[in-house]
């Protein structure tokens, strides 16, 4: 499973998504409790990248270990130091394998295991042969026994469903303990199998209560551009925060948001009106750079920001309407001199992005007459 643990790396200019579990690496006779890197195009970073043939290889020589002796030594870098006692792993190479398989299948957007073996099951539900059931029978014994209580996603049921189904009346499943399949419990299988897949039907037609979670519209990116000069239709180059735009605040007109962004930071009157009058948004933000900063204006820029933005957009419809017209969309704003208001190819915080969908919210939610900001 991923979870939360997204990392990547870099080759060729080219971003490759990936994951890490722990693992121990056994080196000179020590072990060391160290990340496992997992990536998309099938490299495993086990201190040097190797395919996953590689890897297996790695495991077999013990390089990566599975396995502990009592008393061996351990430590986790600059964490701590220790000896096994007693020690017990639930994995073997295989088992290991087997899960970094289906990590690289999960990255790659495909059927996992688990997914593969859902799929057979269903193959053999809509046409219930004894070559389906063996065909899904292998196709679960495939899936990881680390992973085979987490298939159906039903913490209450765990794989119980799933291993007596495959099994078939008077069958065996994996766990021995289980003892052979009686047709009271196969047709008890059978009947979570067809309330599953009535389950999946209604969730597959539900209409989330708030709302699709993910925009339909495709991404709109505001490209680091230099604009001077208004222009009779600017498209989405009007979003940008130094399109000259003038907008009026506490009774003060700036030639765009940008112009009085960076005047209300400084503290010097005289550099605001400097600021204020400067011939390009470019200049503006060169002024206030050498001047002294509002004190604790990190706190309050992106409030400021979002005022500067309502501003601009009330006082220019023509430009709310392009606004609008990207819809629902994730809007990424390049910005070359920050990495806190820019996206600027994934290493910013893209903050100039996100209030501009905030603002177009506010803008379609007037226009729905609900209430006004």
């Amino acid at each position: 499973m991923i979870g939360n643990r997204i990392t990547h790396r870099t080759a060729d200019g080219v971003r490759i998504p990936g994951t890490w579990r722990h693992a121990f690496i056994r080196n000179g006779g020590h072990y060391f409790l160290t990340d496992l890197f997992i990536y998309a195009d099938g490299l495993i970073d086990c201190w040097g990248l190797v395919t996953v043939e590689e890897f297996e290889e790695k495991l077999r020589t013990g390089w990566v270990a599975t396995s502990f002796p009592e008393g061996g030594e351990a430590s986790s870098h600059d964490l701590a130091h220790w000896k096994f006692s007693e020690p017990e792993s639930w994995l073997t190479p295989e088992l290991l394998v087997a899960e970094v398989r289906d990590t690289i299948d999960q990255l790659n957007g495909r059927p996992d295991s688990t997914g593969r073996c859902l799929a057979a099951v269903d193959t053999f539900l809509a046409d219930q042969t004894e070559e389906n059931r063996a065909a899904a029978h292998a196709a679960f014994l495939v899936v990881p026994e680390s992973q085979r209580r987490y298939a159906l996603g039903d913490m209450d049921s765990k794989d119980w469903p799933l291993r007596v189904l495959v099994a078939g009346p008077g069958g065996r499943t994996y766990l021995s303990f289980d003892g052979t399949v009686t047709q009271e419990e196969y047709d008890s299988a059978l009947a979570y199998f067809e309330e599953r897949a009535r389950w999946r039907a209604e969730r597959a037609t539900r209409v989330p209560a708030d709302g699709p979670a993910t925009p339909h519209a495709p991404a709109v990116q505001l490209y680091h551009s230099f604009p001077n000069k208004p222009a009779a239709d600017p498209g989405r180059l009007g979003l940008r925060h130094d399109y000259p735009a003038p907008i009026t605040v506490a009774d003060t007109t700036y030639p765009s948001v940008a112009h009085a962004y960076w005047a209300l930071s400084v503290t010097e009157p005289e550099t605001r009106h400097a600021i204020a009058a400067a011939e390009t948004a470019t200049a503006a933000r060169t002024l206030a750079t050498e001047a002294p900063r509002r004190e604790g204006w990190e706190h309050v820029r992106t409030a400021v920001m979002t005022t500067l933005l309502r501003a601009k957009y009330d006082q220019h419809p023509e430009l709310a309407e392009i606004l609008l017209a990207t819809d629902d969309a994730t809007v990424i704003y390049d910005d070359m001199n920050s990495t806190f208001w820019g996206d600027n190819a994934g290493r910013g915080r893209n903050w100039s992005g996100r209030l501009l969908e905030l603002v177009r919210s506010e803008v379609q939610m007037r226009r729905a007459g609900i209430f006004r900001v």
